[in-house]
């Protein structure tokens, strides 16, 4: 398959031909991106409804896992469970453990306590932590720092100083639920996204949803279109949140072994069932690389992976290439 430019990590979703009366939708800012619901219903009122709903549910998800919000339960599991377990509650404490479950998989390279190091990065004013801060900071992450008690829903840090983030899969879980929330009301077509990580209920209306995949070199160009119904799509790639100094691009994917940038790909999509996991299988990948991201890719059923490496080269899962049953 060629490449029409380069890749960029963000999910366009390509929605021409939606001018009919009852395609309802919105792009509201919510979990630091671009929230984007579109459906199809008879209703017109009725898919509006639906609309709102779906963007509710990602809202109250984001005061639950932003740890930008002091008053969100994981800020509080933030401060305190280095002292004591924190009640993280049923849903909270569901995603974490499913976090952890992803860190086992891919050993350790996805890590939610990357954010004792990550917390440093500030990349609207292109600042970085210098070598002493990361140093010190990475005897802090390790996944198996946070111990959970399913029994009683509660988190605790083995250590202080261990701080988690749901960057690399709260977004793919909002997506997840709004679907969820649609479902619910009725609807059959729809597509829900956030920033790189998207959800499509059904198809479009007998005609699959086209996804771009962005350029990440080239904010305006595409690498790949795919056609898609009923599927999850996530791209991470390291044009998201970065800035260049020195030659070097320092971006919000962590190695959570060297507490530094990955850069060993420009962008990696996954498609699979559920968008919560293609948001941290996303991540994983990229923080592995080609070769070992397509053999763990390679081994789950389901799940299918682009890569474009630091060369801008293209990778595909085998699921994707020519011929495979």
């Amino acid at each position: 398959m060629p490449v029409f430019r380069t890749l960029a990590a963000t999910l366009l979703l390509l929605f021409s031909g939606l001018a009919s009366a009852e395609w309802v939708g919105t792009t509201e800012a919510l979990m630091g991106t671009r929230i984007s619901v579109r459906l199809w219903h008879p209703e017109k009122e009725t898919g509006e409804a639906a609309v709102r709903a779906a963007i509710a549910e990602i809202d109250r998800i984001e005061r639950l896992m932003s740890t930008y919000k002091s008053d969100s339960a994981i800020s509080a599991i933030n401060r305190e469970a280095h002292i004591a377990p924190v009640a993280a509650g049923r849903e909270l404490f569901s995603v974490i453990r499913r976090a952890q479950e992803m860190a086992e998989i891919t050993r350790g390279r996805f890590d939610i306590t990357y954010d004792s190091v990550g917390q440093h990065y500030d990349f609207r004013n292109n600042k970085k932590p210098d070598a002493v801060t990361i140093e010190a900071e990475l005897a802090n992450i390790d996944y198996r720092f946070v111990v959970l008690n399913p029994a009683e829903e509660t988190v605790f840090f083995k250590q202080e100083g261990v701080r988690i983030n749901l960057g690399g899969i709260a977004k793919g879980y909002a997506v997840e639920r709004a679907v969820d929330v649609l479902r619910k009301a009725g609807i059959q077509y729809a597509s829900v996204s956030a920033g790189g990580d998207s959800r499509l209920l059904g198809d479009r209306r007998g005609q699959p949803w086209v996804i771009g995949i962005q350029d990440p070199r080239d904010e305006r160009g595409l690498a790949v279109r795919l056609p898609l119904q009923d599927e999850a799509v996530s791209t991470s790639g390291d044009y998201e949140r970065y800035f260049d100094e020195g030659g070097t691009r320092y971006h919000h994917i962590i190695k959570p072994s060297t507490g530094r940038s990955a850069d060993e790909v420009q962008s990696v999509t996954i498609i699979g069932p559920d968008a919560m996991t293609t948001d941290a299988l996303s991540t994983s990948v990229f923080v592995m690389g080609v070769d070992e991201g397509l053999a763990l890719i390679e081994g789950m059923d389901g799940y299918d992976a682009i890569i474009i490496d630091a060369d801008r080269q293209m990778h595909y899962s085998k699921g994707l290439l020519p011929g495979d049953e």
